[in-house]
């Protein structure tokens, strides 16, 4: 199994480590005093001090417009829904809150979009099935 690795910007690393380890979950891994990595849901992800993306609401999620470009992660349906407890229990502000998509047809899965403290987009999906990411 392969993991990715994505390396973006953020203006403070304490409020990241905040944001990334203790509200998302995601274990921290090495860093320095630019940078820190965390395992974000089995995939590394390095957070560098510096500009975040700069992202436009191009991408059209059924009739609603979303941050372009964005990165997330595909979970199973459990963790996804615990996740979106978790989030809406600290009062997150969503891009589009917890939603599912596709009822009933392949592919089926819940969303959510969210921008973390420094505007970076995040989109989270929960499947039933992680087969079914490929599905058409």
């Amino acid at each position: 199994m392969s993991i990715f690795h994505l390396a973006f910007n953020v203006r403070d690393l304490d409020t990241a480590r905040d944001f990334y380890g203790t509200l998302l979950g995601c274990t921290e891994g090495r860093s320095t005093e630019t940078w820190v990595d965390f395992d974000f849901f089995g995939h590394q992800i390095s957070l560098h001090l510096g500009a975040p993306f700069t992202h436009h609401p191009t991408g059209k999620v059924g009739d609603r417009m979303v941050p372009m470009p964005h990165f997330g992660v595909l979970l199973p349906m459990e963790e996804w829904r615990a996740l979106a407890d978790r989030l809406q229990a600290a009062g997150t502000a969503f891009v589009l809150a917890p939603f599912v998509r596709f009822e009933g047809q392949p592919g089926e899965q819940a969303t959510m979009f969210l921008l973390d403290p420094f505007g970076n987009p995040l989109e989270f999906k929960g499947m039933a099935d992680l087969a079914g990411a490929f599905a058409t």
